[in-house]
């Protein structure tokens, strides 16, 4: 196995540590963020179940095709406006943000205020 550099273990350790704290249900389930160098994807999850209900990612062509790029605060943005208006037709109102590791702001904040412009409750 490869190493793993401190700043990766340290986030994993982090990302931890909020799950042990929060679960989605299935009348609250998991909104979670995945970053990586080049694209967002976010999926809402029903931990109880084990049940992926709602997923969307920036490598989508209807979201990434007006952007200037993927992984940028634009792009989170959008993703949060579509990840949101899908929960919302899934019949999903309410959500429990998992921001994996990651500091809230930035990305995962402009992602956030997309959701809940679309009518999620974070």
């Amino acid at each position: 196995m490869a190493n793993v550099s401190k700043k990766t273990a340290q986030r994993r350790k982090r990302h931890l540590r909020v799950r042990r704290k929060i679960e989605g249900t299935p009348e609250r389930p998991r909104l979670s963020v995945h970053k990586s160098l080049r694209h967002l994807s976010a999926q809402v999850i029903d931990d109880w179940s084990g049940h992926t209900l709602v997923a969307a990612s920036t490598r989508e062509p209807a979201i990434g095709k007006g952007l200037e790029g993927t992984c940028n605060i634009a792009a989170a943005k959008a993703l949060g406006l579509v990840i949101g208006k899908r929960a919302l037709e899934a019949g999903i109102a309410q959500v429990v943000f998992d921001r994996g590791g990651w500091p809230f702001h930035g990305k995962l904040a402009a992602l956030a205020e997309g959701a809940r412009e679309a009518g999620l409750k974070l």
